[in-house]
C-alpha cells in the first residue's frame, strides 16, 4: 500500500514537472517570435516620426515592422499584428484616413491584448476626449486651443519611466511640436493613465494657455481591456539620446520588456 502510494506521488510529481516544462517550452516559443509593428503611414502623418520610427525599429532583430494605410486598418488588418503604432502629424487626419470602422478596430484590437504607441498626434488620437478619437487612453486636452509652438521642451522622466521606456530619470530636452496637454477625461470604464514624465517648462503661443503645460503629464503609460497603451505628447524618436525610446515602448506594450 505504502509502495503504492509512493509511485502515485512520483507519477504526480513527474506530470507537474512535465506541464511546468511544457509551459516553459510554450513562454520560450512565444518570445522567440518577432513582435509585429503595424506603423500607419497615410493621409494626417507626416514629418520626420514614420522615417525615424523606421530606422531605430530596423535595427532590431526581433522586431518585424510593417507600413500600413487607413485603408488596411479599417478592413481589419490589425490581427495580423502585436502593436500598431500612430506618429506625429495631425490625429483628427488620421482618425479621417482610418475612418469610423478603423478606429473601431483600434479599439477592438487593443481591448483583445494588441499594444499601441502613439506620439504627438498619435498621442491626440489616443485620447477619449475627442469624438474623432480611438479612446484607449482616459485623457482629454487642458484647452481646444493646441498651437502652443514647436522646440525645445524640458521634461523629467519619473523612476517608473525610466524603467519603462529606458530614458534617464532626470530634466532633460526634448524636442516638442504642439503636442497634448492632457488631463483626466473621468471616463469609469477606462483605467487610469499612469505618468512617465511630466513638462517642466513650457511653450505657450498662439494664445494657447500660459502655465497649463508645466507639470503636465508628458508620456504616459495605461491599459485598456487586456492591452497597453504608451502615449507621449513631445518627440522622443526626433531627440538625440532617445533613440531606444520607441524599442523600449513597442516591448512594454507588447509585453515583451527585457
Amino acid at each position: 500500500m505504502k509502495r503504492s502510494c509512493f509511485l502515485a506521488t512520483l507519477a504526480a510529481l513527474a506530470l507537474l514537472i512535465t506541464e511546468h516544462c511544457l509551459l516553459n517550452s510554450s513562454s520560450r516559443a512565444a518570445d522567440s517570435k518577432p513582435i509585429r509593428v503595424a506603423l500607419f503611414d497615410d493621409a494626417g502623418a507626416f514629418g520626420k516620426g514614420v522615417p525615424r520610427v523606421t530606422e531605430q525599429l530596423g535595427k532590431t532583430t526581433d522586431i518585424k515592422l510593417t507600413v500600413v494605410k487607413g485603408p488596411d486598418i479599417a478592413a481589419g488588418v490589425l490581427k495580423d499584428f502585436d502593436v500598431v503604432m500612430f506618429t506625429g502629424g495631425s490625429g483628427h487626419k488620421e482618425a479621417d484616413a482610418i475612418g469610423e470602422k478603423g478606429r473601431e478596430n483600434v479599439r477592438e484590437f487593443v481591448r483583445g491584448g494588441g499594444g499601441y504607441v502613439g506620439i504627438c498626434a498619435g498621442a491626440y488620437l489616443a485620447c477619449s476626449g475627442f469624438s474623432w478619437g480611438v479612446g484607449v487612453i482616459d485623457a482629454k486636452t487642458v484647452s481646444s486651443k493646441w498651437q502652443r509652438g514647436v522646440g525645445n521642451v524640458q521634461i523629467e522622466v519619473t523612476p517608473e519611466g525610466a524603467k519603462t521606456v529606458g530614458l534617464a530619470a532626470k530634466k532633460q530636452e526634448i524636442r516638442y511640436a504642439n503636442g497634448p496637454i492632457i488631463q483626466p477625461n473621468e471616463r469609469p470604464e477606462i483605467p487610469d493613465y499612469e505618468v512617465l514624465a511630466y513638462f517642466r517648462t513650457e511653450l505657450a503661443s498662439n494664445g494657447s494657455p500660459a502655465g497649463a503645460m508645466v507639470n503636465s503629464p508628458a508620456i504616459v503609460r495605461g491599459t485598456y481591456g487586456k492591452g497597453r497603451v504608451i502615449s507621449s505628447s513631445p518627440h522622443p524618436e526626433q531627440t538625440d539620446g532617445m533613440e531606444n525610446f520607441v524599442e523600449r515602448a513597442v516591448r512594454w506594450v507588447a509585453g515583451r520588456a527585457k
